[in-house]
Formats: structure tokens, sequence, C-alpha cells
């Protein structure tokens, strides 16, 4: 009787610490990361400037969305403070639920900003120097003269990996990833064509996907891990996630102009250039985040935001993770779209007006780049803007 009293003790014992345990692991991030969480402030009592600005974005959104069959969300700001938000459409385009605040867009290249900002972050705590050759944190990487700078600006002269796969051989039957991609890339290194580093701008989502590689080699932790660690889970953007595999039946699915859903193919598996899934509101709460110095010095931004490639004349060019218009007037347009399968993303920054543009949507529709259109109300931009990715 004294043997079972004593088990039943220890037994009682065991179980209490595990699930002690189990709950600290069930803890929000925030309670065991740094918490930074940003509040999107709701649009109530706005002023005269921010009235003008919903009004453009309400006129955008009518004329150029609505009018365009848009299927998606969007959510205009000025100084943190939503003035204008949206949601249209079903999750799959016919049925579903409807489009809410909550649904996870695939933010298609707009993932990038989320893997340079990355960089910039471990370089910031002095993980790492941009300016050092990739070789030294990829073992057996064929090109010496490449610097992570190079591929944070697209000048490394690497082709796109969208581009040449198929034609030199990969079998297309067989899932693509990261580490394959710089497998193939070590063995075909003088078979690949690809330009002199550092001599012009050539946009590669390669550059992108090696960088994730980086991220992985420095930390030790998948990329996904170090962007919940980094960036979603102190920040508070909790519907925002990297998509792998195991995700293709519970994502949110594309589709193309005429409502035929886009199949998954052996290119989606690759992370860094893409594969972030977000909203509207957490993507609002990254562009505060980025604004706030919580995260960055005023050093780093500005090495993100300046351009770095002038072969060509010209207001368009890109920085480090970020595209740019820089405008005649001295004003900026800090920026990136996305592009993948049905998905259409605009992320926009307008640090001299305080003013961001976030448009999602997963049905194929040109319209959603002409979201900088709403700027148009402020002077010194004008609407010479094309429909990049």
């Amino acid at each position: 009787m004294q043997k079972l009293i004593i088990f039943i003790t220890l037994f009682f014992i065991f179980c209490t610490g595990f699930i002690a345990i189990d709950i600290y692991l069930e803890k929000p991030s925030s309670t065991i990361l740094p918490t930074i969480t940003k509040t999107v402030k709701e649009p109530f009592n706005l002023t005269d400037d921010e009235k003008t600005l919903a009004i453009a974005s309400e006129q955008f959104y009518n004329q150029y969305l609505l009018r365009t069959r848009f299927n998606g969300a969007i959510l205009v700001a000025k100084s943190g403070k939503i003035v204008f938000e949206r949601y249209n459409g079903l999750t799959e385009i016919n049925k579903g639920q409807p489009i809410d605040s909550s649904i996870a867009f695939h933010l298609a290249s707009v993932s990038k900003t989320f893997t340079a900002m990355g960089i910039l972050k471990l370089g910031q705590d002095n993980k790492l120097n941009i300016d050092d050759p990739v070789s030294k944190y990829i073992e057996n990487f064929p090109y010496s003269e490449i610097t992570i700078r190079n591929l944070l600006s697209h000048r490394s002269g690497l082709p796109n990996y969208v581009h040449f796969m198929e034609s030199m051989g990969w079998n297309t039957r067989e899932l693509l990833t990261n580490h394959s991609l710089l497998d193939f890339i070590v063995k075909n290194a003088r078979k690949i064509s690809r330009g002199r580093a550092n001599s012009y701008f050539d946009y590669s989502n390669t550059n992108y996907a090696l960088l994730a590689l980086i991220i992985e080699k420095i930390t030790n932790l998948s990329y996904a891990t170090f962007l919940d660690n980094t960036f979603f889970k102190p920040i508070g953007m909790y519907h925002t996630f990297v998509y792998n595999s195991s995700m293709q039946k519970t994502v949110l699915p594309s589709f193309k102009f005429n409502n035929q859903k886009e199949g998954f193919n052996f290119l989606d598996a690759v992370y860094g250039d893409k594969n972030i899934y977000s909203t509207v509101r957490d993507m609002m709460k990254w562009d505060l985040a980025i604004s706030d110095g919580t995260l960055f010095t005023k050093a780093t931004l500005d090495e993100a935001f300046q351009g770095y490639s002038y072969e060509r004349k010209g207001i368009k060019n890109y920085g480090l993770g970020w595209r740019l218009y820089e405008m005649p007037s001295g004003k900026k347009i800090i920026y990136h779209n996305g592009w993948w399968h049905g998905n259409n993303t605009v992320f926009s920054r307008i640090p001299n007006d305080s003013t961001t543009i976030i448009v999602l949507g997963n049905k194929f529709n040109r319209s959603i780049y002409q979201a900088k259109k709403i700027i148009g109300i402020y002077d010194g931009y004008g609407f010479q803007f094309n429909e990049d990715e």
C-alpha cells in the first residue's frame, strides 16, 4: 500500500511538472521574446488631410479594383492610422468564406522585404558584414566575387532560377528547394550563363533564395523560425507565416483572371524570394516596426533605402530589398510589388508624406499595381508608374 501511495505521489509530481512545462512552451512568444507589439490605429476622427487621402483611396478602389473584379484586401494609412480599409470577394472567388482581416495572402515578392531586413538586422547585430563574399557563409559557393550586398541589390549577375532550372534539365516532377537549388548551382557553375558581379541591376529570385540560406547558416534556425522569433511574433503579426509544402491544402489558393484555380508546381517550395503569407493589418504592423526605431537603426534604414543602380537614367531604382522611385522633387517612394501565380501584391511606403498603401489579392489583377496613383493628392510625385513586379 505504501508503495502504491509513493507511486501515485511521484506520478502526480511528474504530471504537474510536465503540464507546467507544456504551458510554458505554449505561451505566446511575446512572453519569451522582446515585446514590441504594434497597434494599428483605427480610422476615427480623421483630420482634413486624412479625409483627403481616404477619398482618393476610395476613388482608386471603386475605379480600378471593383471594376476589375478585385478579390482581396486594401489598407491605406497615414502616420500609422488607418484612413481606408476594404475587403472584397470570397476565399475561392465563387465560394468559401468572405475575405476579411484574418485572411492571409501570399505576398509573392513582397516577401523579399522580410528577407532583406532579416539580413540587415543580422548585420546590425554584428552577426555578418553585408560586404562579405557569399562564399564565407555558403560552403562551396562557386562565385567568390559575389557579396551579400550584391544579392540584396540584385547586382550579383546570377540568373533567375525560375527561368533556367527547367531549361537546364531539372526534373519538374521533383520539388525544388533552396538547398537543391544551391546544389544545382554548385554542380553547374560553369554552365550557368551569368553577368559580371556589381556591373548592373538584374532582378533575380535566385539572390533571395540564397539570402534565406545565409540566414539559416548564421542563426542555426530555419528561415521560418528566424522570422517568427525576430519579426512576426514580437511585432504581433499573428496571421503571418512562411509557407511550406505541408500547407498546400490549407493556405489561400490563387486564381487566374478567368477564375481558374492556379495549381502548385515544382518551384513553390523555395522561400526567401516569396512564400510569406500575411494580412493587410499585419503588413501595417510591419510598416510601423520599420519606421519607429524599435528594430532598426537609422543607419540601417538609410542603407536599405538608398539606390544602388544608376546605369540607366530615370527615377526607378532598387535599394537593399526595396524598389524605389527617386523623384526629381527629392521625394521618394519605397515599395515592393509581388506577382506569383494569381497573387498580386503592393506594399508602398511614402515617408515624406507619412503614407502607407497595402493591396493584397489572390486573383490575377494588374490594376492592383496602379495603387500608387493614390498619392497623386500630394505634390512632387505624378502618375508615371508602371506595372513592374
